[in-house]
């Protein structure tokens, strides 16, 4: 199931998306590029009212709820049990396990630091995918050793910091988003992809707020800014970037989807420099260069391997 263009909302606003398939990846990489990356800073403002675990679980579950009412109005084909059963083992692993260790992880260690480490995703799924059989040529290997190299270079240029216990928890959510994505490209989902995409993170958020409400967390003072925050981290950061990132997942490899992770960094630091006035050191310039290659060899590869180019 493809994006449909144009979608129709209830106000009567046309959203055209565009026409070929390539203009739909690049859209879709567009927005988990630049979305997922201004998320670290908007956890950063939401953290000031709600808690780790809370704010993870909260934002998928309304996030989930919303975008299932809007998919039920464009009269979908309606999943089986099977395939709800999938989405929600999926959702559970992107959602419930790796967002929500993340979120664990992100109370002693900070965002940036935090953005660098989830950076490793596409190497779990490069190792993910080996393991499940598909033989990872040279090239490939050679392109995520790039791209964590790069990331090396960013974090120690950033002065990255925090407890080995946030840390450790933080790469256990890495490892759990790339298993995630390999099951998202092996099970068989809903065929409806914002159907498929409102169950994932709709039934992962539960769990995780099933799991904060259990642990004690609960709400703090609600603030004006933090409350922003949450509505664009449901709204932008879930709503709109998962399913985005559902359509890559459909229409590229785990490793293409995956390739985010590389970029997010590098937007998290640009937008610390710029909104949060953190200094972009000379190593900051390089990481950013050596990452962007990195993902630029992982496209050329990827499509090598596939015959596409």
């Amino acid at each position: 199931m493809s994006l449909q263009p144009p979608g129709r909302f209830p106000l009567r606003f046309a959203v055209r998306l565009p026409q070929s398939h390539a203009g739909r990846i690049a859209l879709a990489l567009s927005v988990v590029y630049l979305v997922w990356g201004s998320t670290y800073l908007a956890v950063h403002v939401a953290l000031g009212s709600f808690p780790p675990l809370l704010l993870s679980g909260l934002r998928n579950l309304f996030a989930g709820i919303g975008l299932f009412v809007f998919a039920a109005r464009r009269d979908p084909v309606w999943p089986n049990t099977a395939e709800i059963r999938n989405a929600g083992l999926v959702g559970t692993m992107l959602v419930g396990l790796s967002s929500g260790m993340l979120a664990f992880g992100m109370r002693t260690v900070g965002t940036g630091t935090a953005a660098v480490m989830v950076a490793t995703v596409p190497l779990f799924a490069t190792v993910i995918a080996a393991v499940a059989g598909r033989k990872i040529g040279r090239g490939e290997w050679f392109a995520v050793g790039l791209g964590l190299v790069g990331i090396a270079i960013l974090s120690q240029g950033g002065g990255a910091s925090g407890s080995a216990g946030g840390s450790l928890a933080i790469l256990c959510g890495a490892l759990f988003w790339a298993g995630g994505a390999h099951l998202a490209g092996r099970l068989k989902l809903p065929s409806d992809l914002f159907m498929s995409t409102a169950l994932q993170i709709g039934l992962g958020g539960a769990m995780s707020t099933i799991v904060a409400w259990v642990s004690g967390e609960r709400m703090a003072e609600l603030h004006i800014l933090p409350l922003l925050a949450f509505f664009y981290l449901m709204l932008v950061g879930t709503m709109a970037a998962y399913v985005a990132y559902g359509y890559l997942i459909r229409h590229t490899s785990p490793i293409i989807a995956s390739s985010c992770m590389y970029v997010n960094p590098v937007v998290a630091v640009a937008l610390g420099a710029l909104l949060l006035g953190e200094p972009v050191t000379g190593a900051t310039v390089i990481a950013t260069v050596v990452i962007l290659a990195s993902v630029g060899l992982s496209f050329w590869f990827d499509y090598r391997r596939r015959g596409l180019a």
